[in-house]
């Protein structure tokens, strides 16, 4: 079995942090409450330098506040657009980017939902059980507009379905329970700062020439 999937097709290696990175700049993470989170983004409809550029931008900013996954939005552009690096249950290795995704419904008979720990770089340091289902299918473009197809089960498939909703203006503590979201927000009241200073010094170390 491949140890890492780039785009969906398997590599022999890649670099990590992923080459797009090093071409990018880093771009301030939306928070929950921001309007942006909250409305379903616009498609894309141009191809070109600045799409590139934003993924780069994207790929370095993810890195920087150490997640696995960041939607457009997230960065504060309304775009269907997200970008991820990330592993699976099975220690596979993830990376890529997808434009204009959609989720593919998944049979209730055949699914299998896991209530496992999520967290969100919008939602800094709050983590709360989430029901996802094991598996999840992503279908979009590339940045050069090209058909993609990506599947991806366990951690993986939580990564696209909580990516997707973000494009879709959803973030995950829409799917908690009032107490639970009361819980979240406290925890991010807590770890606010934390977690911006972990960043900051993460930026120092990933943009140092």
């Amino acid at each position: 079995m491949p140890r890492v999937f780039v785009q969906g097709r398997p590599v022999d290696s890649y670099p990590r942090p992923a080459p797009e990175a090093g071409r990018g700049s880093v771009r301030r993470v939306t928070e929950v409450g921001e309007e942006v989170l909250h409305r379903p983004s616009r498609d894309v409809t141009e191809f070109g330098p600045d799409l590139a550029a934003l993924i780069d931008d994207m790929f370095l900013t993810m890195y920087v506040a150490e997640g696995a996954g960041l939607a457009a939005n997230q960065v504060g552009v309304d775009l269907r657009l997200f970008v991820y690096d990330c592993p699976d249950d099975d220690g596979v290795r993830h990376v890529g980017h997808i434009i204009n995704p959609v989720l593919d419904p998944l049979d209730p008979a055949g699914r299998r939902l896991l209530d496992e720990g999520e967290g969100c770089l919008s939602v800094p340091g709050a983590v709360m059980d989430v029901p996802r289902p094991d598996r999840a299918v992503v279908r979009g473009l590339d940045k050069d507009g090209n058909a993609l197809v990506i599947e991806g089960t366990g951690y993986f498939a939580r990564c696209l379905a909580h990516e997707t909703d973000h494009v879709n203006g959803q973030v995950y503590l829409d799917r908690l329970s009032k107490r639970d979201r009361k819980e979240a927000l406290r925890q991010v009241a807590d770890r606010r700062d934390e977690v911006f200073a972990r960043r900051a010094a993460k930026t120092k170390a990933l943009t140092a020439s």
